[in-house]
């Protein structure tokens, strides 16, 4: 007989330890949680002395790429305006205010490049949760219209603070009209001139500064208005509600046009007014949006543990409601930017906007009406530029509605 190997009982054998799901899971935290690998000294220094040197030496192109580039094209802008950027004497609060955003974004080019070297590399890689914003960031970053949309979005407000750097010629200037009014595109003036011998460039670049202002402060006006009103009257209901709505839907039946017109027209046009029009006449879209969030947030569980430990009303809705209705907020607030970019432009078109000489986009599209056919580039470049910001716009929007909905999330 040929010796067998002897088999273990079952029933006195030691036990056997069987993978669950929880082993692996724990075996992959401790695995997880080992430091990624430190970026090495050359890296680093590299880096320091040049943003983005660093990353394409240790194998990342695409990171040095996107460091390198926006550090080489505030280099080459400080060089375009080095007679304006190293004399200072006599300089106005425009140049100091260029100055101080191209000192900080370079600082901030510079700092990123070395925290994603010695920070985000070395940040230890364990598991753990993450934010509802930490995700709807990284579907965000999955949309490459709305990615370019901001990219459009951050360049032309970039150009908005440093326009005096970047504009060839004073925008208001008029040297011998004769010679100078509409001129076609060229070498000196590469977009051209208006009927007064102004550089069309220098006063699209000057006039970002006023249109994409007016779009923001008068954005950031009309949503705080909008999610205040429609977060009490969704939170309290009854009577405040039935009034709060009523005077939201009868600021929404009269036509806002009409409305800003004839505002506009009983006091003198100005920047202040302008934003201040804009920017209360632009609310109630928003109210129905918050206060129909509100109506089903004031009953979840939260808010009643909230009531029972006795908070006010104000924290309650400050504190607990309006976090929590900030998404739609949000996406409302980038496409309102938008639209009120296109209503400053309506007004400064049929004349009730910023006046002149100050250049605005809507103001340069109707001084090029008269002569379409002679001098398209007056209106063309102006129009494109307002149509370009518009869509930027509606694709962050876009996006961001996309990210912040979790029905919308694949």
């Amino acid at each position: 007989m040929t010796d067998r190997p002897a088999i273990p009982d079952p029933e006195s054998a030691g036990p056997v330890p069987i993978p669950t799901d929880a082993t692996a899971r724990a075996a992959a935290a401790v695995t997880a949680t080992r430091p990624a690998p430190s970026a090495p000294a050359r890296a680093l220094l590299l880096s320091a002395i040049l943003p983005g040197a660093g990353h394409l030496a240790i194998g990342e192109p695409f990171r040095g790429a996107c460091l390198l580039v926006p550090w080489g094209a505030l280099l080459g802008m400080l060089y375009w305006a080095r007679a304006r950027v190293f004399h200072w004497a006599g300089a106005s609060l425009d140049d100091y205010v260029a100055g101080v955003t191209v000192g900080a974004l370079l600082l901030l080019v510079w700092g990123s490049a070395l925290w994603d070297l010695a920070v985000r590399r070395a940040h230890l890689l364990a598991e753990r949760g993450h934010s509802q914003w930490a995700v709807a960031g990284r579907q965000f970053q999955r949309n490459r219209l709305a990615l370019v949309g901001l990219a459009v979005i951050a360049l032309l407000y970039i150009v908005a603070l440093i326009a005096p750097w970047l504009a060839p010629f004073d925008p208001i200037a008029q040297h011998d009209i004769a010679r100078t009014s509409y001129l076609a595109p060229s070498a000196s003036h590469w977009l051209g001139t208006d009927k007064f011998g102004r550089d069309i460039l220098s006063r699209m670049i000057y006039g970002a500064r006023i249109s994409l202002a007016i779009g923001f402060i008068a954005t950031a006006i009309s949503i705080t208005i909008g999610t205040m009103i429609g977060a009490v009257a969704g939170y309290f209901g009854g009577k405040v509600d039935a009034v709060l709505m009523r005077f939201t839907d009868m600021v929404l039946a009269f036509p806002r046009l009409v409305l800003l017109i004839m505002i506009v027209a009983l006091f003198n046009p100005s920047i202040t007014v302008i934003i201040l029009v804009l920017g209360l006449t632009q609310w109630p879209g928003t109210t129905r949006i918050v206060r129909g969030d509100v109506l089903s947030l004031r009953e979840r569980e939260y808010v009643q543990a909230a009531r029972a430990l006795g908070m006010s009303s104000p924290r309650i809705i400050l504190r607990h409601l309006v976090p929590n209705v900030l998404a739609p907020v949000i996406v409302t607030a980038t496409l309102g930017i938008g639209n009120t970019i296109v209503m400053e432009a309506s007004l400064s078109f049929l004349g009730l906007g910023v006046q002149a000489p100050t250049a605005t986009w809507g103001s340069m599209v109707a001084e090029g009406r008269d002569n379409l056919l002679g001098a398209w580039w007056v209106a063309t470049f102006p129009g494109l530029i307002i149509v370009a910001v518009v869509l930027a716009f509606n694709l962050v929007g876009d996006g961001l509605r996309d990210a912040l909905d979790p029905r919308l999330r694949t």
